[in-house]
């Protein structure tokens, strides 16, 4: 399954540093406890995508914002090093870089997420680095910048005539406008849940990808739903699973694949990343989603 034809994608969306503790026993108010262990790691649902699709085959340009501190440069660095265009990053001298503080303890995890420097990903940003979306063979969105700026992308995609990918995460109601004009929505099961309970499901349903975890993928082709089922594997870390997904199937898609084609790929580049640790780390190449899928019997 080699890209045949390498896309130009456009992500628009959030940079973050990950700041992760594991502890034992998560504090109660007012307690301190020792934790265990400590990293910082790049992440963003934007960035972990625009990663995801480069390693996997896309020319990727990445629009988004930054803090002027050392978070913000390092996190711009490490995009370069994988290849990303970093023209379309601003640095805000107003708000720091977004974190998330990611607290892992007993197999769970609680997050805090500063957004910082991500609310400054305005229409305006985007409406800037108009180039870069106009020569785009498909758009990546998410829901970690401001909603505004998810519409305006989103028709401009339209005007244009070029595919818009919308990951409904982390979950806020959509504009009706968003969801008619978006090529494919992409939510997990609960995603889609509250976004079918807002809207007729029929109308929208050919734009649903619905990807469930460890149960695979569902779609829909004409009135039948489909379904790509789930690969089993060692799982280390599930974070940045569903970004993963998204990057693979923005390559696949922008590359002219089927849509199913693009789902099992997507689908196998997800299933790999969650073997290591780490959002970006865990990230497979193309050659590595081809090798596995030749392995699994599903090569096509």
């Amino acid at each position: 399954m080699t890209v045949v034809k390498k896309p130009k994608v456009t992500v628009v969306g959030s940079i973050n540093m990950d700041l992760i503790v594991k502890t034992g026993k998560v504090p109660n108010q007012g307690e301190t406890v020792l934790g265990d262990s400590f990293s910082t790691l790049p992440g963003g649902k934007g960035a972990n995508q625009a990663v995801a699709a480069a390693r996997l085959g896309s020319y990727v340009s990445m629009i988004g914002s930054v803090g002027n501190d050392e978070f913000g440069k390092s996190l711009i660095n490490i995009l370069k090093e994988e290849g990303i265009n970093t023209n379309g990053i601003s640095i805000s001298e107003d708000e720091a870089t977004g974190i998330a503080t990611i607290i892992i303890s007993e197999n769970d995890n609680r997050i805090i997420v500063a957004p910082g420097a991500n609310r400054g990903v305005t229409p305006s940003v985007v409406a800037s680095h108009k180039e870069l979306i106009l020569e785009s063979d498909v758009v990546l969105l998410q829901l970690e910048i401001p909603l505004d700026t998810v519409v305006y992308t989103t028709e401009l995609c339209n005007e244009n005539n070029i595919p818009v990918i919308i990951n409904p995460a982390p979950y806020q109601a959509l504009p009706s406008k968003v969801i008619n004009l978006a090529t494919y929505l992409t939510p997990n099961d609960i995603e889609a849940e509250a976004i079918t309970m807002d809207t007729i499901l029929h109308t929208i349903q050919e734009k649903l990808i619905i990807t469930k975890g460890a149960d695979g993928v569902a779609f829909y082709q004409g009135n039948e739903e489909a379904t790509v089922p789930g690969l089993t594997v060692e799982v280390e870390d599930t974070t940045g699973a569903g970004d993963t997904f998204n990057g693979a199937f923005a390559t696949k898609f922008g590359s002219g694949a089927s849509l199913d084609d693009a789902i099992l790929f997507a689908n196998a580049a997800a299933a790999l990343s969650v073997t290591k640790f780490g959002a970006q780390a865990g990230m497979p190449t193309e050659q590595q989603v081809n090798d596995f899928l030749k392995e699994r019997d599903l090569a096509k």
